[in-house]
């Protein structure tokens, strides 16, 4: 047995996994009359049923059959002979432990496989469908110690339905009920379908739970399908009220008392402290419209409730508003569980009185972390950050966030001129849990819109060329429409950027560059922002769909209130520095399709512009487009693509230095299939294209344009680099490490006639390889 085992592995690694599994098998282990088991085959005999439907009640029928045969790869079962060919470990760790219960799996046998309960199976998920005549058979196929099953259906004719009869009384819940029938799931000329009847019970719940039928549930609602009132294999639908529904089902409720407690745990409920239910006069709180809040030591103030709350006295119960309320209560984030109950205070009246439990989160803490970080520039390095929260800073949970923090970056893999990076800086925010604004704004969102307030600086050093003090301050809203659909409105939004240290290198590598020497050149920014996010991303969906559009509009009123106009010498400052004046809009659209549990395709298109007037010739450099590096297009080093068909090398050979290509309008898209081959590691194939471009050329001091090839023009798309490449990824739920290795298809900055790369691939060559295969290492996917 062992030099048989090390044979297959010697194989595997020499000569490919194909000629290592053919030359093993895997009936040899099994026992005197034990056969494996290798799956099941259901045969649908029905002439009259179309392709379509056999096809698809096949498919369902197998789906639904048990056990499951060993799986296999290309016709192989290498899980089954790694079990079998491994001996018995000793200890619960180690190799031999992880191929045999990890790895291999334990082979199935025919014995295992119970046929008359698998027959029943059929019979039943065919009845359920429609197929009240359905009857099944089964027979066992075995060759050299391996069986299959094969099950064989016969239909019949599947029933449709005729028509939809909701039954009548007088009472209020049926009068309800009567009033949802428009929108029954069961449509006449439909097949039975047991799925869509459950569908239609939990439909008509769901309608009385908004109706105030608070005890209401699916179980008290009866489908009958009736098969005799119809020929031709037609079935009319009878929904009626069961009648044994308790009568506490069938009545309306209205809410009484809303009562809140905000600072409920469990030491105080062990204590008798909270009672529930409880009488007015126990309760030692205030009332504040209609809300009674039980806050002894009044941490909070009670006007969160009374907006996060949708339940008035004396309004029916309503399922959308119970649901809404928890919904707003945990997205104030200062309460760490939620709980409601119900509890009936006037049984004649019906009426019940409302409870809302809330359990605060420790309100401050103070977090000190240590971050491993990449960006898309091939930086990579570390980060440490102090952390003090504050979340129910004013008493009306609203939370304030201090940090400092401190980070060194060293590009890996990018030129050898880039310069290291050192920051230190500190920012502050407080959110508001609600819209801080002259006019009123209503919201009837799961989630509590919130006001921002942001201030932040941010000292960089760029080793031996120059410093950066960066002030930021920013006051604007955030709210979500629902779980899709969410906004970003910074009324404004400023930024100065002031230069330091610029050593006499940078002023040498820029001196005919002025698109770098807007670098260190003072910048102040100031405007509104507005970004709009539209996600399907977490649904279970086979497809999903994720877009953010993004607008910049910079000094827009004070340019035109000042008449600037840098074109004309009309430059205007405001305390000595120019003021940027500029509109810049971004789209980044994603779509993704999972294929398999384990197989998904992923594509990202990115169009942005920004155009520059007024007060402004050019758009800051901070606020323009990069392309390249490990989250953009992966063939090339990050910044060192474009603009146009620019090549960035001939700066190098002047003197400068080629990375930090910035542009002014961006193009990308890229397209990624993922693979996961075995739990945490996940493989990848990638194509990446795209550039940058420049809305007006780059003119020095004398008029001569630095940067040839680089502005916008039609002939953009023979200007779009290519790149392809593999990649591997470790999953470990925390942190996701992505390792890329791309190389260019097409360069733009080569001739045109040489711009596709298929000619001069050549692995062998070693200058070659170090040149165009690029290794990107990230943390996290590239969209």
């Amino acid at each position: 047995m062992k030099n048989k085992f090390n044979t297959y592995f010697k194989y595997f690694l020499t000569s490919g996994i194909t000629v290592a599994v053919v030359s093993c098998s895997n009936t040899k282990f099994l026992k005197e009359g034990q056969m494996l088991y290798t799956g099941a085959e259901v045969k649908i005999q029905n002439d009259t049923l179309p392709k379509n439907k056999k096809n698809e009640l096949k498919a369902a029928l197998e789906e639904n059959l048990t056990p499951k045969p060993n799986s296999s790869f290309l016709g192989l079962r290498p899980k089954l002979y790694a079990y079998n060919a491994t001996k018995e470990p000793k200890k619960e760790k180690g190799l031999r432990y992880w191929l045999k219960y990890k790895f291999g799996e334990e082979p199935v046998l025919l014995g295992d496989v119970d046929r008359e309960f698998n027959k029943d199976i059929i019979v039943n998920y065919s009845e359920n469908k429609g197929y009240f005549n359905a009857k099944a058979k089964y027979d066992t196929v075995s060759k050299n110690k391996k069986a299959q099953v094969i099950y064989t259906l016969n239909p019949g004719a599947q029933y449709l339905i005729s028509n939809v009869n909701f039954l009548q009384d007088s009472s209020l819940i049926n009068q309800e009920i009567q009033a949802l029938k428009e929108k029954t799931l069961l449509k006449p000329g439909n097949p039975f379908d047991l799925d869509v009847i459950k569908s239609e019970r939990q439909r008509i719940d769901d309608g009385l739970k908004d109706k105030g039928f608070y005890y209401f549930n699916p179980d008290n609602i009866i489908i009958q399908a009736d098969s005799t009132v119809s020929k031709n294999h037609q079935v009319e639908m009878i929904v009626k009220l069961k009648d044994n529904t308790p009568k506490l089902a069938t009545e309306q409720f209205t809410i009484d008392k809303v009562v809140v407690f905000p600072n409920y745990n469990l030491r105080d409920a062990k204590k008798g402290s909270y009672n529930i239910p409880m009488s007015a006069d126990s309760l030692k709180g205030y009332e504040y419209n209609d809300i009674y809040v039980v806050d002894p030591e009044k941490k909070f103030k009670p006007r969160i409730f009374d907006r996060a709350l949708y339940f008035d006295k004396g309004d029916i119960y309503n399922r959308k508003d119970h649901n809404l309320s928890l919904n707003r209560l945990i997205s104030l984030g200062v309460f760490k569980f939620v709980k409601n109950e119900f509890v009936v205070s006037d049984s004649l009246n019906h009426k019940f009185d409302a409870y809302y439990i809330l359990t605060p989160r420790e309100l401050q803490s103070l977090r000190l972390e240590a971050l491993g970080r990449t960006n898309s520039a091939n930086y990579a390095g570390s980060e440490l950050n102090l952390n003090w929260t504050q979340r129910n800073f004013f008493r009306g949970a609203e939370q304030f966030k201090a940090s400092v923090y401190g980070a060194f970056d060293v590009q890996i893999g990018g030129p050898a001129d880039a310069e290291n990076i050192f920051r230190a800086g500190a920012n502050a925010q407080l959110s508001i849990p609600r819209i801080v604004a002259p006019f009123q704004f209503n919201s009837s969102s799961a989630f509590v819109p919130r006001t921002n307030v942001k201030l932040g600086y941010e000292f960089q050093n760029r080793t031996t060329l120059y410093s950066l003090n960066t002030f930021n301050a920013s006051f604007g809203y955030q709210w979500k429409e629902n779980v899709r659909k969410e906004h970003e409105l910074n009324i404004i939004d400023i930024s100065l950027i002031r230069p330091a240290d610029v050593t006499p290198k940078f002023d040498s590598i820029s001196r005919n560059n002025p698109y770098q020497q807007r670098i260190t050149q003072q910048q102040l920014i100031f405007g509104p922002t507005y970004s709009y996010t539209y996600s399907t991303t977490m649904l279970p969906k086979k497809n999903t769909f994720y877009y953010k559009g993004m607008l910049d509009l910079a000094g827009n009123i004070t340019g035109l209130v000042t008449g600037a106009n840098a074109k004309e010498g009309k430059e205007k400052t405001i305390f000595g520095v120019p003021f940027s004046q500029y509109a810049k809009i971004e789209n980044d659209v994603r779509f993704y399709h999972k294929f398999t549990e384990k197989t998904s395709f992923a594509s990202r298109f990115i169009a942005g512009v920004a155009v520059p007037y007024g007060n402004s010739e050019n758009i800051p450099f901070s606020r323009q487009f990069f392309v390249g590096g490990s989250n953009s297009i992966r063939a090339f080093r990050a910044r060192t693509l474009g603009p146009g068909s620019f090549d960035p090398r001939t700066q190098q050979q002047n003197g400068g230095f080629a990375f930090d290509q910035a542009g002014d309008i961006k193009l990308e898209l890229n397209a990624e299939y993922r693979a996961n081959l075995y739990k945490f590691l996940n493989v990848a194939a990638f194509l990446d294209a795209g550039n940058i471009w420049l809305i007006n050329d780059d003119l020095d001091e004398n008029g001569i344009n630095t940067r040839p090839g680089g502005k916008f023009s039609k002939q953009f798309l023979s200007e779009v680099a290519v790149g392809a490449g593999v990649g591997l990824r470790l999953d470990f739920s925390i942190l996701i490490l992505r390792l890329d290795l791309a190389m260019p298809l097409r360069v733009p900055y080569y001739e045109k006639s040489e711009r596709w790369a298929f000619d001069r691939i050549n692995f062998a060559d070693s200058s070659w390889r170090r040149d165009n295969l690029i290794l990107n290492i990230a943390i996290g996917y590239p969209f």
